[in-house]
Formats: C-alpha cells, sequence, structure tokens
C-alpha cells in the first residue's frame, strides 16, 4: 500500500431488495454475494479499508463473517430502492472521513457483480490514475446487440425504429456504445464530496469484460452468474 493513494472501498449491500429479498446473503456458488464483493476487494491489497454499509443486520453479520471489519451501519433513509446508487459511498465517505484527509479516492464495488475480480480492481484503479480523471465508471460493449437498431412496437405490433439514421446501415457502421455498470466505481474523494455522484464530468470509463458485468437483480441472473463462474474464461492474448 506504500506505493498507492490511500483508497476506501465501499461495498452497499442492502437487505430491502425486493426481485430476489435478501440477495446480497444468499449464496452463490457457497459464497453471499457481498462475500463475493469483499474477497475481491481485499485479494487486490488496493485498498486501505473495505467497508460493507447497509441497515440490514443480517447482512451485518455476514459483512463480519467475510472478512471485512465492522460493517457500518446505513441510516434506511439512505437504504432505500429511490436512493441514487452514488448515496452510499458519499455517506460512508463523510461518516468515517469527515475532515477529507484520510483517503484520497473512495471506491464502489455494488455487491450484485460477484464476477469481478482483484485483477479488475487492480487494471481499473491503474487506468483511473493514470488518466488523472475525477471520477470512473465500468462499462461494457454492447456486441451484437447494438441500441442503433432498436425499435419500438405499439399496440398493433407495428415496429418503429429510434434511431432511423443507423436503422438501416451494415453493422460496422454503427457507432460504438457502451453501457454503464456497477462493477467497479472510482472517485477521488474530493470531487465525490463536491459533486455527490460518480457521473461527473471529465469523467472516464474502463472497459469490463462483458462477463463481469452480469448484474444479479433476477433468478435468471443468478443461474447465468453461476454458468459463467463455471466456465473457463475465453483467452485474450
Amino acid at each position: 500500500m506504500s506505493q498507492r493513494a490511500a483508497c476506501l472501498a465501499v461495498i452497499p449491500a442492502r437487505g430491502g431488495y425486493k426481485r430476489i429479498p435478501g440477495k446480497s446473503v444468499r449464496c452463490l456458488e457457497g459464497k453471499p454475494l457481498v462475500g463475493h464483493a469483499v474477497e475481491a476487494a481485499l485479494e487486490s491489497d488496493a485498498f486501505d479499508r473495505v467497508i460493507v454499509t447497509t441497515e440490514s443486520r443480517e447482512m451485518a453479520e455476514v459483512a463480519r463473517e467475510c472478512g471485512t471489519d465492522a460493517p457500518l451501519p446505513r441510516d434506511p433513509s439512505v437504504s432505500d430502492g429511490f436512493a441514487p446508487w452514488s448515496t452510499a459511498p458519499v455517506d460512508a465517505h463523510e461518516r468515517l472521513d469527515p475532515s477529507g484527509r484520510a483517503f484520497t479516492n473512495v471506491c464502489q464495488l455494488m455487491p450484485t457483480y460477484p464476477l469481478r475480480t482483484a485483477g479488475d480492481i487492480l487494471a481499473d484503479y491503474d487506468q483511473f490514475v493514470r488518466t488523472g480523471a475525477p471520477s470512473q465508471v465500468s462499462v461494457v460493449r454492447y456486441g451484437w446487440q447494438n441500441p442503433g437498431w432498436v425499435v419500438r412496437r405499439d399496440e398493433r405490433l407495428i415496429l418503429a425504429s429510434l434511431f432511423e439514421d443507423s436503422a438501416t446501415g451494415p453493422s460496422q457502421d454503427l457507432q460504438e456504445l457502451l453501457w454503464p455498470t456497477g462493477v467497479i466505481w472510482w472517485a477521488k474523494a474530493h470531487a465525490l464530496h463536491r459533486e455527490r455522484t460518480y457521473h461527473m464530468a471529465g469523467g472516464t470509463g474502463w472497459d469490463s469484460p462483458r462477463r463481469r458485468g452480469v448484474d444479479i437483480g433476477t433468478e435468471a441472473d443468478r443461474e447465468m452468474a453461476r454458468v459463467l463462474m463455471n466456465a473457463t474464461e475465453p483467452r485474450t492474448d
């Protein structure tokens, strides 16, 4: 850690998920979702402190068992499904570091992305430092499902293109578009305090491998993540 700026990892783990109740404590391949996030953070050795912030006593106990220090209790007012994604790390940083001097960077690792690795965190961090950007969010490429061809369908089942200019063009002429994911978000602590969000002017994007972008929101997502965890990762060289 002596060669790195002081970094805080915040893992926001609500207890009030509706589609999959208590999903962050449910096991995937023998480990709760929050445990996968904690493990990747600790193995990366990128952080001076790894915190799970939650309003749930059950979640807090699981976080302790996964190896974090005392989980940070979160007020229910910033724990519902309507609070912006950046609320938890902003709240955690300001409570843990009210002077703004303890941490240089604040990273958010959402527990619903269990395929991230310690190597992903380090690769993302290296780009964040190299660019000097105030913030950085992970993104994935759309691949063959490019939004340039997206259509609407009315009550008569008639289709209409949303983007007429690209609706009939060949795939190689479509502009490359990216999808922000919650795999890894970085921000300079002072910028996060000022902007209250990771989405800020000058923010950059880190190309996350597509398989890392599986976000556990449904049982089908859990099954997809399970399959990918047991599949051999394709070589990129």
